[in-house]
């Protein structure tokens, strides 16, 4: 029997594996997972309020802005600021008849024609007080600004309905009352420039008749023939 070399030997113990000093062989490389992780779900978007667009533009004018006034004054620059802007109603909002606004105007300077009268005068107080001789500048200035505060193209729609709404009101109530209407209404036909609502008071409220002939009030050159 012939005998194996030593060199044969150790090679073909490695060759079976059985060589105690040996490496282990190495495991193949694992293939990468092709399944993908799964997704979180999407956050949900939160939800964007959309708010209502304004019309109010830079044609809008500002309003007066008055120096300290007593209760009384200030009432009175409420009642004179509500004929203002029904005065710039009927001379802008002519191209609806419906709104009438022109009788109600008209209408509006007979009912409350000696409350009128009396916030004038009331505002010329005013007046004397901060500007002693210049009184009567400082009526004529304010009483420009204030018409010029009402008169804007940039909101005619909104304003035009506002002034119409509010000018039937006026003539629902009785003698002697425009001052807390006034002072209520105003902030309300200044809104109208940024498409702000009617209240809901305001919007349902019945309206009298119109049959109170128009005349002016005692120094007003404002009235206007009323339309058919």
């Amino acid at each position: 029997m012939q005998r194996l070399s030593f060199g044969v030997l150790f090679t073909a113990l490695a060759i079976c594996g059985v060589t105690g000093d040996a490496a282990p062989a190495k495991k193949p490389p694992r293939k990468a997972s092709t399944q993908t992780a799964p997704k979180k779900p999407a956050a949900a978007p939160i939800a964007t309020p959309v708010e209502t667009p304004k019309i109010g533009g830079f044609m809008v004018p500002k309003a007066v802005v008055m120096r300290q006034m007593t209760a009384a004054e200030a009432e009175a620059h409420a009642i004179w600021n509500l004929r203002a802007g029904l005065n710039v109603a009927a001379l802008q909002c002519q191209y609806s008849g419906w709104l009438k606004t022109v009788n109600n105007y008209n209408s509006f300077l007979a009912h409350h024609s000696e409350q009128l009268l009396a916030s004038q005068t009331k505002l010329l107080e005013h007046f004397k007080r901060y500007d002693g001789a210049k009184a009567l500048t400082s009526f004529d200035q304010y009483n420009t600004r204030t018409y010029n505060s009402y008169s804007t193209l940039d909101a005619q729609y909104t304003f035009c309905a506002a002034a119409g709404f509010i000018g039937r009101g006026a003539l629902t109530l009785p003698k002697g009352q425009l001052g807390p209407f006034a002072q209520k209404r105003v902030p309300e036909l200044r809104a109208a420039f940024e498409n702000l609502p009617l209240s809901p008071v305001l919007a349902v409220m019945p309206f009298a008749p119109l049959i109170i002939p128009p005349i002016n009030v005692p120094g007003d050159t404002m009235a206007l023939a009323p339309t058919p």
